[in-house]
């Protein structure tokens, strides 16, 4: 770790105040981001989809449950998969906390993967979790919102993620959908996001990014190869 100034508290009083007023900056920005993003017109949705759930099968307006948004985290485990993506259980980590705070804010937050329903099960035991976790195997909804991909697809690099045709090199992605069903029981699409768009759901990188050695990522081949199961450090 380089060297770093030190200063008496005076003079670190002073330059705390200069980063302060950058950081104000940041969160004005932020508060102007959030509201583009509300304002950001939404798709109704008119494909039917039905998942396998622990309740039996639901339709897309089911899983709301009785609020009007829903925000569905595309979770990276494929059919025969022995464990799920690493980087998605990292963010998975930090949702149940959230769960009743959201509940009570109208949201409803739960995950989707293609795996069926008993491949996804021993995994969320492993882990301890108890969010909502439910199974998109015979339907396109994960095809549809850009997160899974034909060995083809991955193959020839076609895919379309993160809004651009730059392929991905596994059959399952991250991200993140958001839907909000009306009076009427109509479902529309507000927001979907991936890739770098999922840190602001990593509590944990926040932390990091209050520490002297931040996330301490520089020189590896990907930006999580630190990364484990939280059962495995």
């Amino acid at each position: 770790m380089p060297n770093h100034e030190v200063l008496t508290h005076e003079a670190w009083i002073r330059r705390r105040k200069a980063l302060l007023e950058k950081e104000k900056v940041w969160s004005r920005l932020q508060d102007e981001l959030t509201r583009e993003r509300m304002d950001l017109p939404w798709e109704k949705v008119d494909k039917t989809y039905e998942f396998d759930t622990h309740a039996g099968r639901k339709s897309l307006a089911d899983l709301f449950g009785e609020n009007s948004q829903l925000i569905v985290y595309h979770f990276m485990l494929g059919p025969g998969w022995e464990a799920g993506c690493k980087s998605c259980s990292f963010l998975a980590d930090h949702f149940n906390p959230s769960v009743p705070h959201l509940n009570a804010r109208d949201v409803t937050l739960l995950a989707v993967s293609r795996a069926p329903l008993a491949e996804i099960e021993p995994f969320r035991t492993r882990m301890g979790w108890t969010f909502e976790w439910v199974s998109s195997f015979d339907n396109d909804f994960n095809f549809d919102y850009d997160v899974s991909f034909t060995e083809q697809q991955v193959e020839d690099g076609s895919g379309w993620y993160n809004y651009e045709d730059a392929g991905f090199p596994s059959t399952e992605g991250p991200g993140v959908s958001v839907f909000y069903k009306d009076e009427d029981g109509q479902v529309f699409h507000t927001y979907s996001a991936y890739a770098r768009g999922l840190d602001r759901f990593i509590t944990a990188y926040h932390y990091l990014d209050i520490v002297p050695k931040g996330r301490n990522e520089e020189g590896l081949d990907m930006t999580m190869d630190w990364l484990r199961l939280h059962d495995e450090y």
